[in-house]
């Protein structure tokens, strides 16, 4: 089949064609059918499959007839992240250069004024996450009465991040009669219901089995005893010794990827870190300078484990194995895209072992184990365990500078360990015609007799003592 077989139009094929497609993905395939007749559809399929066309495709076929009015969209694209969001952006530019639609990017982390200026001048699609679109909504900024298409895009992750009240909020606020299309890479309950309720009669379309990973991923588990200093280790080691072109290093928690990220740069590595606390811009360059090949490894939160379409990524390794299994699929399907081999390596200690077995319980597969023993012995032996370096460098630099105040503690004390007589032989040692030795050898009632003998020289008449 081609994309001529699905109905497209001249123009649309067109820059199908510039953009070096030939033939449609299954999702595709099937989707496009459906959406171009004007029903609601829900779809089922693993990332990398090629949604975003499914999706996008059609709705510029449908909205090239028309046009938007002030603030009221023809069209809205929900997706749980910036990055995601960004994403459709890019790829509805590339589908739909051949015709005059307009478009607007609802995003958080980017200014309000460039915004509302496509929003009053009207647009043809809108593309937003759930928080900015209800934040311009409450500010009056934006009318959704006119939409006829609604796309719900990665819903189960929507789930994962509790935008799920945000989009039924959302879905109330727009017209009954429209025309709404879900994809997910998975299926929970909580989606079905929100189908059951928002949707009508939808034509499922589901291309792979629900919480499958792609067969073209290799899958291994790397067991690794010890804490974090030594994961590090092995994450070096492992980079070493696999043919790494690009890979992703995904970590749970965001201080972990700080982490993670300066241990890399500081053996050598070409990394950069990226999780929701840096500024969209930030995120926005780090994401092109991956892409375009001038950053190797991206380490990164979940934030970044879905939407990213990079071009022939070689790895993804799981530095963390992800508390939620839903999220294993996700990650790994960032490498293993459009056909071609990736490898997915997950780095496990003994307390990991719940996750795991609720990840294979998902999969429907054991995940081949590798020891650290097993990965390459002449990488392991050129690299010195950094482990002190990372963890002792700095506690050994406040180590020292603590020792030269105690060092001079103690010779005070063994001159005189009365901290106030020392003080006070001290001043007298300063004045004119005292001994030096005497005040160091008396203890605190002879020094306060010799005070009162201070001024009548060395010499004290015989008369006075008496």
């Amino acid at each position: 089949m081609t994309f001529e077989d699905l109905g497209l139009s001249p123009d649309l094929l067109g820059a199908i064609s510039e953009a070096g497609y030939t033939e449609p993905t299954p999702i595709q395939a099937q989707a496009i059918p459906h959406l171009l007749m004007g029903r609601d559809i829900l779809g089922i399929a693993q990332t990398g499959t090629g949604k975003t066309a499914g999706f996008t495709l059609p709705m510029i076929e449908i909205l090239a007839a028309g046009r938007a009015r002030a603030r009221m969209p023809r069209s809205l694209i929900l997706e749980p992240t910036r990055e995601l969001a960004t994403q459709v952006a890019e790829n509805f530019a590339v589908y739909g250069k051949n015709h005059k639609l307009s478009m607007a990017l609802l995003i958080g982390g980017v200014s309000f004024v460039e915004q509302n200026e496509k929003l009053d001048r009207g647009v043809d699609v809108l593309i937003a996450t759930p928080g900015r679109l209800i934040d311009q909504f409450e500010r009056g900024r934006i009318l959704l009465a006119d939409i006829k298409i609604l796309v719900v895009d990665e819903a189960d992750r929507m789930l994962d991040m509790g935008f799920i009240p945000d989009v039924e909020k959302i879905m109330k606020l727009l017209p009954p009669l429209r025309q709404t299309a879900m994809f997910s890479a998975t299926m929970p309950s909580e989606i079905k219901r929100l189908t059951d309720s928002y949707m009508m009669n939808p034509r499922k379309v589901e291309v792979a089995p629900a919480a499958s990973a792609a067969e073209t991923v290799i899958q291994r588990l790397i067991r690794v005893r010890g804490g974090i200093a030594e994961k590090r280790k092995a994450l070096r080691d492992l980079i070493k010794s696999e043919n790494v072109r690009n890979a992703i290093v995904f970590c749970n928690r965001k201080r972990d990827v700080k982490v993670v990220d300066q241990s890399l740069r500081r053996h050598g590595f070409n990394a950069q870190a990226l999780h929701g606390d840096l500024p969209q811009s930030v995120r926005t360059a780090t994401l092109e300078k991956f892409r375009a090949g001038e950053i190797s490894i991206l380490v990164a939160s979940d934030v970044a484990a879905r939407g990213l379409d990079i071009d022939d990524m070689s790895h993804v390794f799981n530095f963390d194995v992800p508390m939620h299994a839903d999220d294993y699929i996700h990650r790994i399907g960032r490498t293993g895209r459009a056909g071609r081999e990736g490898h997915a390596l997950t780095l496990a200690t003994s307390a990991d072992d719940k996750y795991v077995q609720q990840i294979e319980r998902l999969i429907g597969t054991k995940i081949g184990e590798v020891s650290t023993a097993e990965i390459s012995d002449e990488v392991v032996a050129a690299e010195p365990d950094a482990s002190p370096l990372e963890e002792k460098k700095t506690p050994r630099k406040r180590s020292s500078s603590r020792r030269k105040p105690a060092q001079k503690t103690e010779t005070k004390t063994d001159a005189a360990p009365d901290a106030k007589p020392v003080a006070a032989a001290e001043s007298q040692v300063k004045k004119p015609g005292t001994k030096e030795t005497q005040p160091q050898k008396d203890q605190r009632r002879p020094q306060q007799k010799e005070s009162k003998e201070l001024g009548m020289g060395d010499h004290v008449p015989a008369f006075l003592q008496r």
